[in-house]
């Protein structure tokens, strides 16, 4: 079956972009805008309403298959591509990426997803949000013409075997709303609260605040949680523990493990504590805490998140062992084959991985990594769109499970 047209719509992501150096250097913050002027290139606000662009193939049976195109919230930061403005792209996705669309067969989606996420217009490659909505719709595409589920085709086309069960779901929201934390604790989501620490002020005095809110996560689930309920809890805190502890690596493994001993006995994750200026300076950085927290008896999940953008780069730090896990932020990997690649990569060489993405996503984006993750089989999952928890936890696992009913079904 092939392409016989495509139509692109501007539409609005499940969040927003914001730009992280200007709330590290000192934003003051105003509600959820700051006052003051960005930083990072691409930027008119520090704050700024996410955008999507819906990409939609019609085939020739009359079928429509469509993906997202969205970034992530901080996007332009450390290695990532620039902040995604549709109005920018869409004069290339008119000419040159239809005409590329048009016609093509879609009866096999691995080498058309490598060939449009390597090629180049006028020297480079499209925008990670193009690559990532494109190919999506290119494997919603041969799952429609393979008369298969999404998590069939990726199964069929890279060797993996299907879940029966759904992926466990890191459920995320904001520290300040404890009314979320309670929802997320009634229904039982395997992992929580992700609970952003984007500034070193947010983690109070010596990292007083975090503590607090670690401890206090913890209590809430033992005081209200059904018995035998022993969820796993994780913290992100985009580096701001490298800006509390500077390079004393001996205070920061000390501070983990008090974090540690304040939620027992869930057992604990940390993504990015810090953040270097390099790529190799993070995996010297995550080598020497874990080394340190190995030294302390300590065990805490490490996991990698900026400075790894691409599946080389994962595939860099799964060899290095430099931690427990990698968030697979699956816009920033460009096309979705390559966070296939990635979750397959870690599992086979022993490291753990989520298969992530950004609240700055969209419900339909969300469906789509679900089937993947089903296909392929990671850690955990990111709960998305926005980080209101209810709304993205329904959204994944009601497709996985709709998956499985399905498949189930053809099966028997």
């Amino acid at each position: 079956m092939k392409i016989k047209d495509v139509v692109y719509a501007v539409g609005r992501s499940g969040y927003f972009n914001k730009d992280l150096a200007a709330v590290k250097a000192g934003a003051k913050p105003n509600g959820t805008v700051y006052d003051g002027k960005p930083i990072t290139p691409g930027y008119t606000e520090i704050v700024q309403a996410g955008y999507i662009v819906s990409v939609m193939l019609v085939l020739e049976d009359g079928s429509v298959a469509t993906g997202e195109c969205a970034d992530v919230i901080f996007s332009g930061l450390a290695g990532r591509d620039p902040l995604f403005v549709p109005a920018e792209h869409m004069p290339l996705l008119e000419s040159r990426v239809r005409d590329w669309l048009v016609g093509r067969d879609i009866g096999a989606f691995r080498a058309a997803a490598e060939e449009i996420d390597r090629m180049q217009f006028d020297g480079k490659r499209l925008h990670t949000a193009l690559r990532y909505g494109i190919t999506q719709a290119l494997l919603a595409a041969a799952a429609v013409a393979g008369r298969c589920t999404i998590a069939e085709m990726v199964s069929r086309e890279y060797g993996s075997t299907i879940r029966t069960e759904p992926v466990d779901i890191l459920a995320s929201c904001h520290r300040g709303d404890m009314l979320q934390l309670d929802r997320m604790i009634i229904k039982k989501v395997a992992m929580m609260p992700h609970g952003s620490f984007t500034t070193a002020p947010d983690l109070g005095p010596g990292g007083s605040v975090m503590l607090a809110y670690a401890k206090e996560v913890a209590d809430r689930i033992k005081a209200i949680g059904a018995p035998g309920y022993k969820p796993r809890i994780h913290l992100d805190v985009y580096g701001t523990l490298g800006d509390l502890f500077g390079d004393d690596m001996d205070a920061l493994c000390d501070f983990l493990g008090r974090v540690k001993a304040a939620v027992e006995p869930f057992d604990f994750l940390i993504e990015t504590p810090v953040i270097a200026d390099s790529q190799q300076g993070q995996i010297d950085l995550f080598a020497r805490l874990r080394a340190g927290l190995k030294a302390r008896g300590i065990k805490i999940g490490v996991i990698a998140d900026e400075w790894c953008n691409t599946l080389e780069d994962v595939r860099l730090f799964v060899d290095t062992q430099a931690v427990d896990y990698i968030q697979i932020k699956t816009p920033d990997l460009g096309g979705i084959n390559n966070s296939i690649e990635a979750v397959l990569y870690c599992k086979s060489h022993g490291v753990g991985c989520c298969l992530g993405g950004t609240a700055n996503e969209t419900d339909l984006s969300a469906r789509i990594c679900a089937q993947v993750g089903l296909a392929t089989g990671p850690d955990f999952m990111l709960s998305k769109p926005g980080i209101g928890a209810d709304e993205g936890v329904m959204i994944l696992t009601n497709e996985m499970l709709r998956t499985i009913a399905l498949i189930g079904r053809t099966a028997g």
